[in-house]
């Protein structure tokens, strides 16, 4: 079982019977390297400027303009009138060349 669950059940079974709380297990931490992340940070800078050369003197530039671009207005479009143009039977006929059998 885990040490968790085995604990508890220690717990619940103390608080039933009206004991006292067992005590908790002294757990040891697992002993770690401790990282200054400044001194970390800073010995990156160092090695970088170092590799860039001039003692990591950057160079500034200007940068470009940007352009100003006008709006551009949307030309209204003219609406046309769609008209329905109706041939008659004599112009429907004359179009059509009649076929000889």
């Amino acid at each position: 079982m885990d040490h968790y669950t085995d604990a508890l059940a220690e717990v619940i079974k103390a608080k039933r019977e009206g004991h006292a709380l067992p005590a908790a297990a002294e757990v040891e931490a697992p002993a770690g390297q401790v990282v200054d992340l400044m001194s970390a940070l800073e010995a990156t800078v160092q090695k970088a400027r170092a590799s860039r050369g001039k003692d990591g003197d950057a160079d500034v530039h200007e940068l470009p303009a940007k352009k100003k671009t006008t709006a551009k207005k949307t030309a209204k479009k003219a609406t046309v009138k769609k008209t329905t143009a109706r041939k008659s039977a004599a112009q429907k006929s004359a179009a059509k060349p009649k076929r000889s059998a």
